[in-house]
């Protein structure tokens, strides 16, 4: 699995026109190979309301790199978003977790 990471910095008045266009978006994403899952996070710190956390998971980089980015629904995609950018996002890939850790078990 390969985790896709993008903050996407929203230009500030533009954040519920661009959720409404992420959400039109969101099935062009959800209908490709390998795709899994997508979470888009809004930042909560102040100053920085304007960012969000984009997070998908595909099941290979090039089922992102290749098949999405070269397919008419990317097309699609970047009209819909893309202009809402500034400046435009670094998108960054990850591979499984090197590490991990979740709160001790409490016997009872």
């Amino acid at each position: 699995m390969i985790l896709e990471s993008a903050l996407l910095d929203v230009r500030p008045g533009e954040e519920e026109a661009f959720l409404a266009a992420f959400t039109e978006a969101r099935p062009l994403i959800a209908v490709q190979r390998g795709f899994r899952s997508l979470r888009l996070r809004r930042c909560l710190d102040e100053g920085s309301t304007s960012r969000f956390l984009l997070q998908v998971e595909w099941e290979t980089l090039a089922d992102h790199t290749e098949g999405f980015r070269n397919s008419a629904e990317y097309q699609q995609w970047r009209e819909l978003l893309h202009h809402f950018y500034e400046p435009f996002p670094v998108v960054e890939h990850y591979g499984e977790p090197v590490l991990t850790a979740e709160p001790p078990t409490v016997a009872g």
